[in-house]
């Protein structure tokens, strides 16, 4: 079975661009519990950091993260397609 790669690519970005979203949405609601969370995930304290979120910082961050997302699904489908080919 082969991928479509564009196909695979926009499923990709599509699916980060909804996580990041809700994950903006949610530190944006709820900013001390997440940084909390993220610092307990990273073993850091980001409480002193705290958090600095925007909507064009959202809007920019996202962007990238959609990019690269779509990127590498592309590149993810594209090696699976030539290892499955063999």
């Amino acid at each position: 079975m082969k991928l479509n790669e564009k196909a695979f690519a926009l499923a990709c970005a599509a699916a980060f661009g909804i996580v990041w979203l809700v994950c903006s949405m949610v530190v944006m609601m709820l900013p001390d519990m997440m940084s909390s969370m993220t610092g307990n995930m990273l073993h850091t304290d980001w409480k002193i950091l705290g958090w600095q979120m925007s909507f064009i910082g959202v809007f920019i961050g996202g962007f990238f993260w959609v990019l690269f997302a779509g990127v590498t699904g592309g590149i993810v489908a594209k090696i699976y397609n030539n290892l499955n080919s063999k």
